[in-house]
Parts: C-alpha cells; sequence; structure tokens
C-alpha cells in the first residue's frame, strides 16, 4: 500500500507585482492555512515519510509552515521540475518516491488535473475540481512501489480545504 498526500500550496501574496512568480511568499492567510494543514494531518495519521516538493517559495514556505506539527523527520525533496507541471510530469517525479506515505505540494492547474486523473473516484465535494491554494488530497493505492501507480488507480480517502481545517 502507498498513501499520496497531495496538496496545492497555500495562499501566496501579491503585493509586490514586480516579485517574480517563483519567488512569490505565502500572505498572513497562508501562512495560517499551512500551519492548520499540518494540524489536520497529525490529527489524522496523514504523515508523509517524504515530501516532494515544488522549489518555488510558495510551496517551500507551505512545507515549513505544516512540518512542525508532524512527528518524525521526513525526507524533503525540491524538486524544480513540479513548478508548474502537469500531470504526466508529476506522475513520473511520484514514480520516484522512497517512502510508502509521500506529500507532494505543487501547483495548478496541474494539480487539479493530477488529483482528478489519480482517482477512481472523485470525492464528492464541491471544491474538488478547482483544488484552490491549500486544497488536500489523501489518496491511497494498493501497489507495493510507486512506479506501479497509474491514472485512475487511487482511493480517495480524505479530501479538504483551509477553511475546513479543524483539527
Amino acid at each position: 500500500m502507498k498513501r499520496l498526500i497531495l496538496t496545492r500550496h497555500a495562499k501566496s501574496s501579491w503585493d509586490d507585482p514586480t516579485t517574480p512568480d517563483h519567488d512569490r511568499p505565502l500572505n498572513d492567510r497562508g501562512r495560517a492555512a499551512a500551519a492548520d494543514l499540518g494540524q489536520w494531518l497529525a490529527s489524522r495519521g496523514y504523515v508523509p515519510g517524504q515530501v516532494l516538493c515544488s522549489d518555488s517559495r510558495r510551496t517551500r514556505k507551505t512545507w515549513d509552515a505544516a512540518a512542525p506539527a508532524l512527528p518524525g523527520t521526513p525526507i524533503l525533496d525540491l524538486k524544480p521540475a513540479l513548478y508548474h507541471a502537469g500531470p504526466d510530469v508529476m506522475l513520473a517525479v511520484l514514480h520516484h518516491a522512497t517512502a510508502d506515505a509521500v506529500m507532494l505540494i505543487g501547483h495548478n492547474p496541474g494539480i487539479a488535473e493530477f488529483a482528478a486523473r489519480l482517482v477512481a473516484h472523485p470525492p464528492l465535494h464541491g471544491e474538488f475540481a478547482r483544488y484552490p491554494t491549500g486544497a488536500t488530497l489523501v489518496v491511497d493505492f494498493a501497489v507495493s512501489d510507486w512506479p506501479e501507480v497509474g491514472f485512475g488507480k487511487g482511493a480517495v480517502i480524505d479530501f479538504t480545504v483551509p477553511r475546513e481545517f479543524v483539527a
């Protein structure tokens, strides 16, 4: 069994329009939501052993804010290929994961399409198709190795958005 925790980065700041997209930080709401995400994951036992993270500032800061609530020290792998990646690239990166439970932090529009294509049956949630900032899907795969994961094979365990983070 393999578990994927698929998270879109938390809300980023647009305060400085000259900041390159890759370097945009989280805003106050995003930092709070990312910290709440860590609490939500910990309260449900969704703890990654490895984090595959886009190398953008907002994805890294999402992880930095969520991580203190989680037990252990997951391996953090910054993956430049995940910056604005599409579903095929995300799947290729995931195929190289090494832990049984992996968190992947990325960007829309790719992450929404990736989530939709991964699962056999989407969750009955009004925000799933939009996959807003901070949205998180927990999906299990009945496989022994990550390269066996493919589109349409995931079983949804949980899905949430920041306004629902209640530990």
